[in-house]
């Protein structure tokens, strides 16, 4: 657009594009005083404006970057939560900043007419509690066009103001930044080259500065939270790493866990940094700890298991020496004695305890299989010498010591003799084959016990003295009733009756046998 005498003016790109570009009041301010003046020195087709700078010139966002007071790109919110971390990790709250809400509302543009007015002249004024102040000149074109300009102007400052409110109201971005951006746009609010609601501009600005102020220190009081929260988690976890540096024999374990805790150490940020470094220590120092104690106790592993595989290799050597023995019973004993001394011995490396045992238990094998053979040949040896026996007790088992005691006992002779040479039997057959024989010879030993019984002189000779005590009683008994001895007699019939007794019954003893 051109002016009246064909100049070509800064104002014209502004003032025929509708485009979002003309949000930016800084470039417009910018255009708007270039060439501009004092009303007193405003020259025919070019429009002025106030000498004072716009304060949207300088607070202004560039074209196409981050609004101003957005949250930079992975960057925490002040009011928000820390990003939670492994296990057990601290997971604060955000803090309530306590301030009074600020609502940010796109509003409509405004209408500049009912807050100032553009004289034919191109002389442009905006009324305020204070009164009417001019704020330019405008010459690109009619009044009305110039009202809608500076009205323009006036909705890209009130949206600046409304961006402070949001990052606010968010919690976004630092609040002491917010503050000096209200601050700064206040400062210059009287001197704005815009036509609208200054002073509805001016209250907002003030409400933003008093919530500013308090959303910095509820930030700060919630930083000092999240601080005192990481730094006592990272105490647990250094006293944790230290009792486990100290006390654990869970080797595997607890080295798993350190490694968690380290991890989980890298991801709690926002401590201190003398006392991070002091934490740090003691973490460093418990872990340093915990890997001197599980390499000196690897180290006596490996020294105990290199002694039990020289223990171990020693009783290879024993049992091997015993494989070839055929003293069943000792060398039995003696393999189950080596087996007690390899239990004892502890484990050796594994892949050498695993050859060790594997020459262990073949020179076991070779022993017990000789021997189970041996006792399979010997179960055959007595299996046949029990049918042998069975045999002898069948042919020898009807001797009729009645009939004839002499051949009785020369065919028990016989039988004896032949069943000591038949030698063993098993054992379970041992006690039934044993006492079928003891029985065929009580049965004889019975009838020569009755035979010598019935010879026997002495019984004989018993019996005849006691007939002679009958008669010597009965004489007595005699004269004593011829004396008339009548209690002398009785008394010596009574002793020979005794007597009488006595020899009648040695006489049947003999006479039974």
């Amino acid at each position: 657009m051109t002016d009246p005498s064909g100049t070509s003016t800064p104002e014209s790109t502004s003032t025929e594009s509708t485009s979002a570009s003309e949000s930016t009041s800084a470039s417009e301010g910018a255009r708007a005083s270039e060439g501009a003046s004092a009303p007193e020195s405003t020259s025919a087709g070019t429009p002025t404006s106030s000498p004072s700078p716009d304060a949207s010139e300088s607070g202004a966002p560039k074209p196409g970057g981050p609004k101003p007071g957005a949250p930079k790109p992975g960057g925490l919110r002040p009011g928000g939560s820390a990003t939670p971390g492994p296990r057990g990790s601290v997971k604060p709250h955000p803090v309530s900043s306590h301030v009074a809400s600020v609502t940010p509302a796109v509003a409509p543009p405004s209408d500049p007419s009912k807050f100032g007015r553009v004289d034919e002249d191109g002389t442009a004024w905006v009324t305020t509690a204070d009164g009417d102040r001019q704020v330019g000149s405008w010459q690109a074109g009619d009044a009305a066009e110039g009202l809608a300009h500076f009205g323009r102007r006036y909705d890209d400052l009130s949206t600046e103001i409304a961006l402070l409110e949001a990052r606010l109201t968010a919690g976004s971005g630092d609040a002491k930044k917010t503050k000096t951006a209200a601050e700064t746009l206040a400062e210059t609010l009287p001197n704005a080259a815009v036509i609208g609601d200054i002073d509805a501009l001016a209250a907002r600005l003030t409400l933003v500065i008093e919530h500013s102020e308090t959303a910095a220190i509820a930030a700060r009081q919630e930083k000092e939270q999240e601080r005192a929260a990481h730094t006592a988690r990272k105490e647990e976890l250094a006293a944790e790493a230290e009792q486990i540096g100290s006390d654990s024999t869970q080797w595997k374990h607890a080295g798993d866990r350190l490694r968690e805790i380290l991890d989980e150490w890298k991801t709690i940020r926002g401590v201190d940094r003398k006392v991070d470094d002091a934490l740090w220590k003691r973490y460093s120092k418990a872990r340093e700890n915990f890997n001197r104690r599980r390499g000196a106790h690897f180290a006596d592993l490996d020294r105990e298991r290199g002694a039990a595989k020289t223990r171990k290799e020693e009783l290879v050597t024993r049992a091997e020496g015993l494989s070839s023995s055929t003293d069943w019973g000792p060398t039995a004993a003696a393999f189950r004695d080596l087996l007690v001394e390899w239990k004892a011995a502890g484990r050796a490396p594994r892949d050498a305890d695993d050859a060790l045992w594997k020459d262990f238990k073949a020179a076991q094998d070779v022993f017990f299989a000789a021997r189970n053979s041996a006792t399979h040949e010997r179960d055959a040896e007595f299996d046949s010498n029990a049918e042998a026996k069975e045999a002898l007790l069948a042919k020898y088992g009807s001797i009729d010591a009645s009939a004839d005691l002499d051949a009785a006992r020369a065919a028990l002779r016989d039988l004896q003799e032949k069943w000591d040479a038949q030698g063993k039997v098993p054992r379970e057959k041992m006690q039934d084959l044993e006492g079928r024989l003891r029985a065929i010879e009580k049965s004889v030993r019975d009838a020569v016990d009755a035979q010598w019984r019935r010879t026997d002189p002495e019984a004989l000779a018993r019996a005849a003295q006691f007939r002679e005590r009958v008669a010597q009683f009965e004489e007595q008994a005699a004269k004593a009733t011829a004396a008339g001895k009548d209690k002398d007699a009785k008394r010596a019939l009574d002793q020979a009756q005794q007597w009488r007794e006595w020899a009648e019954a040695a006489e049947g003893a003999v006479g039974e046998l």
